[in-house]
């Protein structure tokens, strides 16, 4: 006879499965690239009180870790008496979903012998959603698109005809975001469908035994992790490239005996851009980032989220308050992990990694604004693009990859098939990772142009142009990024609204991560790797290393 504790674990591992196909469901029936080849997405399962119990390993932190916080607050706005089989809610708010317009949020209630006994959710981003677009030129959250508060896309498995409509008729990508919500639908379907038939299986009634053993181990695990750190308070500032000119994030980091507590109390405050972060998106990546050297073993859910706790004043860019413009939010709030290192390096000198090129590169394109009268192709299309990691404690810096956010790099054939974009290079970029003991994570060289006659409208938001990744414990920083236009070497700002000519090629240069411990200590064998390899020239090698033989 199986053990109480063992049928616990083995249901546990079952609800894995479960999210899983919850997320790929998604992934597969979505229309927009950066979500079908992106994996720009969240999905999980939540007990009956609002609870995460399990995540899908797809997904963004700043999709899953809002996404947590979001279905407590949607299921206190809507009585769980008047809730029907085959209901489903809905919204975009940055406040209580994702912390920008283009992130829809649902949530379904699961039944099970006429009870609901827990919800699936997901998120995902929706390429375009009107007003002026992806980019932080809006003055208020009015000028980003369509704002969607809490309410119910489907009622009783009827959907709302007039709130897709509604939707689609603000949308310069109407097909592409009707089609990604009946994906988010069948994610909630999926989920559902799945957690049942596993109830039915195991012979549960309800998931409130599965729900405490999942919370409360996790929990006690993540305070045995906190109790075995030092205990007092670190402090640090991160300077950040910001719209115009340079921002300060400001942090301070107390590990006490059963919680840790992060506050951004000294942050600059709003700035009339929509590169501003609601409170819980910077929340998600701060509190990401703790976890990565934190419990980093243990699941995430709500017990193991449970003990981080996050705050900052309200109008500082990391606690922007409603109608702040916000469609950028991730540009600073995707720095919050270094910011969060700054601190927590200081308490744990040797597991921090040095700081890497963090924010996503992101190219938002889409059609001049003369494309209709010339009949031109009509499209919008964010495009994804990833720098390097900080070199870490022991080893090298990962090269192109997303951290924090996990979203995948954009892929060309993809990218020229649904759009006219022609890529004519992409690789890495040779000498961008930070000299260290372990080097810095490369960035890539990325050259694009149109591939018909018409101009692109691009809306820029990205950092390191002038604060690059910083190197740790002796490393060299990591290259800054560079946005150029040929001919002429136009050098570009890192945010802005910017025409790319007929003819034109964009040269987009994301930056290296930083490295780790001094260069002088790499030994030589690993250094003649990286010039045959071609990670660095000949050239920089000598400079950056000193050779030992």
């Amino acid at each position: 006879m199986i053990q109480p504790d063992t049928r616990l674990q083995v249901m546990w591992n079952r609800l894995l499965a479960v999210v899983e196909e919850q997320g790929q469901a998604l992934i597969r029936a979505a229309f927009s690239p950066i979500v079908r080849e992106c994996g720009d997405i969240s999905a999980g399962i939540f007990d009956a009180q609002g609870r995460m119990l399990a995540q899908a390993v797809t997904g963004t932190p700043g999709h899953i870790n809002t996404m947590a916080e979001a279905v407590k607050t949607l299921r206190s706005r809507f009585a769980q008496s008047d809730m029907k089989p085959g209901d489903i809610y809905l919204t975009n708010d940055p406040w209580i979903a994702s912390g920008h317009l283009n992130d829809f949020l649902l949530m379904m209630p699961v039944f099970y012998r006429g009870t609901v006994i827990g919800y699936t959710a997901c998120t995902s981003h929706l390429v375009d959603l009107g007003g002026l677009g992806m980019g932080p030129e809006g003055s208020d959250i009015y000028d980003e698109g369509l704002l969607i508060p809490p309410c119910k896309l489907v009622s009783a498995g009827t959907v709302n005809a007039l709130l897709l409509e509604i939707v689609k008729a603000n949308s310069r990508e109407p097909i592409a975001n009707e089609g990604d919500i009946y994906a988010l639908v069948a994610c909630c379907e999926a989920g559902s469908s799945r957690l049942i038939q596993m109830m039915q299986e195991f012979g549960l009634a309800d998931l409130n035994a599965l729900s405490d053993y999942i919370i409360e181990t996790s929990r006690r695990g993540t305070l045995d992790a906190i109790a075995a750190l030092p205990k007092g308070t670190w402090r640090h500032v991160l300077t950040v490239d910001g719209y115009d000119q340079d921002i300060g994030l400001h942090a301070a980091l107390t590990i006490a005996e059963d919680h840790l507590l992060l506050d951004f109390d000294g942050t600059a405050a709003c700035v009339g851009k929509g590169i501003n972060v609601p409170l819980n998106y910077a929340t998600a990546y701060s509190v990401f980032a703790l976890r990565c050297i934190i419990g980093a073993d243990i699941p995430n859910n709500a017990g193991s989220l449970d003990p981080f706790r996050v705050t900052g004043p309200k109008g500082c860019i990391l606690n922007a308050q409603p109608p702040a413009p916000v469609a950028m939010r991730h540009t600073l709030g995707q720095m919050t992990p270094d910011l969060v290192y700054g601190c927590l390096s200081q308490a744990l000198p040797d597991k921090v990694p040095a700081e890497g090129a963090s924010c996503m590169y992101d190219l938002p394109l889409r059609h001049a604004p003369e494309a209709m009268d010339r009949g031109d192709d009509l499209f919008a299309l964010e495009l994804v693009f990833n720098g390097g990691t900080g070199a870490r404690p022991r080893l090298d810096g990962l090269s192109a990859t997303a951290f924090p956010s996990g979203v995948w790099g954009s892929q060309v054939e993809t990218t020229e098939a649904v759009a006219p974009i022609l890529f004519h290079r992409r690789e890495l970029r040779t000498d961008s990772g930070g000299a260290g003991r372990f080097r810095g994570g490369l960035g890539q060289h990325i050259e694009v142009s149109a591939s018909q006659d018409q101009d692109l409208m691009l809306f820029l938001s990205v950092e390191r142009i002038r604060n690059p990744a910083s190197g740790r414990n002796g490393g060299q920083d990591g290259a800054p990024g560079c946005i150029t236009v040929e001919p002429g070497n136009r050098t570009l700002p890192g945010k802005g609204e910017v025409r790319i000519k007929a003819g034109e090629r964009l040269i987009f240069e994301t930056p290296g991560g930083g490295g780790y411990g001094p260069p002088s200590d790499r030994a030589d064998d690993e250094v003649d790797t990286d010039i045959r390899s071609g990670l660095i020239t000949r050239n920089a090698a000598e400079t950056q290393y000193v050779r030992k033989t």
